[in-house]
């Protein structure tokens, strides 16, 4: 005999376009050129909101990857072992050509429809993307430093769309991958601490490296860009899994990390025991050199945190319009109504930002948009990395218990929320990089107010928040190179700069609702300390209505 009957619980959201559904992402890959990857993307989209793929995403975070050092006999191993639903969500993710599409598509747009697909796979899980990510932005860095050799040998593979996880040389695989190996213990950030050493074997560019690696990314890549000391200064070395003879070479993982989300990404902590390696660039050139991966991974990192946002949102909208709470729909109360419309505030700038960031960053891109992307990309990633976090928690409240408990994905978007605004450059770098950009690359705040000033004329309130950011930049930033008032002001800067940006974008693209309570609220000061707080002359219904994923 049953006890109870279950009443007033809401359907798992799947069965549904993730796609299709987010009308911001469709129609700013429509305005961006890529009209063309629609059906692609729309099918990416039905395959991220299907039950069993949606199960991978758990599955592979409950089952994390597991190090192999040794053999039972004692041999060293140095493998990463991981659940089949992670090689499940990297297939599809290679598959689709999300680690490559925008170094082998010659149409354009092909940033921008790679970065729609990379944000919809991403929401069923975002740890695999790491490696994805990797591969994406390693590939213009070997082809602005590598020699022939070097790119007649891995391009092929790095731009299969063929997932081959075999522990190989690359000569004998269908596809291969990229990770990254920077950070070490003493350092963090401060990447000219770094102490591992380069040994040249001789004049053919060839090295042995020493050192120690605190996080390497995906250490079941097939090829590190990684950082060392060289006789002549801090250099970048291209490090392969095996070396020229076909034997693994001498990267002796110590463990993985245990990392707060994240976890179906394994993370590893690295000896270089005399490794061979590469050297990419010029010696004594390291950081410009992997900075051309930097700042495409730094580009993912917007379209990460954009993904977490949505699908948060999406969960949240979702089970609003189905929970019913004191005698009606929860989506249909002022109050949660607030708070969902502010939710998808974030979420569709959010979108916004990353579209027009991903078609700054299109190959036949002209001198005025890779200017622009020097200090945009920098800006984005700090502010909509910071707004992860706090939409996340609050969509996650939005479900109340339902919320807080490991059937929900809200968790794991929640535990996932910090690491976007952690990865290539924490907070406080980002902001530092932006003030040397704006005093060194002129170019750059050209290219910026340029971009803001295309809007000029459609808001009131954004018209007087760009002035007062002129007159910001003019009293604290310019011509006060290494000022201590600058640097502790820096992201005051930054988010005003955030800010304007986005005004910027909504106001021409985004929906009037939606453009209308920003700038209310974010420019024009009629917002509170927390979301849920717009003003109460603000479209409510009609931002919701747009932020739902569209299935019953």
């Amino acid at each position: 005999m049953a006890t109870h009957e279950v009443l007033n619980q809401p359907p798992p959201l799947q069965d549904y376009d993730v796609f299709g559904s987010d009308q911001a992402l469709a129609d700013g890959v429509r305005r961006e050129n890529g009209a063309w990857a629609i059906e692609s993307l729309s099918e990416l989209g039905r395959l991220a909101g299907d039950p069993e793929v949606i199960r991978w995403g758990f599955d592979a975070n409950a089952y994390p990857p597991v190090l192999r050092t040794h053999d039972r006999f004692g041999h060293r191993l140095d493998v990463v072992e991981y659940h089949p639903s992670y090689h499940r969500l990297m297939e599809v993710a290679i598959g689709y050509g999300l680690h490559a599409g925008p170094w082998t598509e010659e149409r354009p747009g092909a940033q921008v429809v790679r970065a729609a697909g990379f944000y919809v796979w991403s929401q069923v899980d975002a740890g695999h993307g790491c490696p994805v990510s990797m591969t994406y932005a390693a590939l213009p860095a070997l082809e602005a430093a590598a020699d022939r050799d070097v790119l007649s040998l891995w391009v092929p593979a790095l731009t299969s769309t063929v997932y081959d996880p075999g522990f190989r040389p690359v000569h004998a695989k269908k596809g291969a991958l990229a990770g990254m190996g920077m950070t070490e213990k003493q350092g963090g950030s401060d990447l000219r601490a770094t102490t591992t050493s380069a040994v040249p074997l001789d004049a053919s560019g060839a090295y042995r490296l020493t050192g120690h690696k605190w996080f390497c990314s995906a250490p079941m890549s097939d090829l590190f860009l990684m950082l060392a000391q060289a006789p002549h200064g801090l250099s970048c070395f291209f490090v392969p899994r095996f070396d020229p003879d076909g034997q693994p070479n001498a990267l002796r993982f110590q463990r993985l990390k245990d990392k707060l989300g994240n976890r179906s990404n394994a993370s590893g902590e690295v000896e270089l025991d005399g490794a061979w390696a590469q050297m990419l660039g010029e010696e004594g050139r390291g950081v410009a050199t992997i900075m051309e991966m930097v700042n495409h991974t730094r580009l993912d990192c917007v379209i990460g945190a954009a993904s977490g946002m949505r699908q948060a949102v999406a969960q949240a909208v979702f089970h609003a319009s189905h929970r019913q709470a004191f005698g009606s729909a929860l989506v249909d109360q002022p109050l949660m109504r607030n708070v969902l419309a502010d939710l998808a505030i974030e979420s569709e700038a959010a979108t916004l930002t990353m579209i027009r960031l991903a078609r700054a960053h299109e190959r036949d891109g002209d001198e005025g948009e890779r200017a622009f992307r020097r200090l945009a990309t920098a800006i984005a990633k700090y502010w909509v990395c910071k707004r992860q976090p706090a939409v996340v928690s609050e969509a996650l409240e939005c479900l109340g218990g339902n919320g807080y408990v490991e059937e929900s994905i809200l968790p794991r978007l929640f535990r996932e929320s910090p690491l976007n605004g952690i990865w290539e450059g924490s907070g406080n770098v980002i902001c530092l990089d932006v003030l040397r950009a704006i005093r060194r690359a002129p170019a750059s705040l050209d290219a910026f107010m340029n971009e803001l000033a295309s809007a000029a004329a459609a808001d009131h309130r954004f018209d007087e928040a760009v002035s007062s950011l002129r007159e910001q930049l003019r009293l604290q930033v310019l011509g006060k190179d290494g000022d201590t008032q600058a640097e502790l002001g820096a992201r005051r800067i930054v988010e005003a700069m955030a800010t304007a940006f986005q005004a910027s974008l909504l106001v021409r693209w985004g929906h009037p609702a939606v453009a209308d309570a920003f700038c209310a609220s974010r420019l024009g000061g009629d917002w509170g300390h927390a979301l849920g707080t717009l003003p109460s002359k603000a479209d409510l219904g009609a931002i919701v209505e747009r932020a739902h994923p569209g299935t019953d």
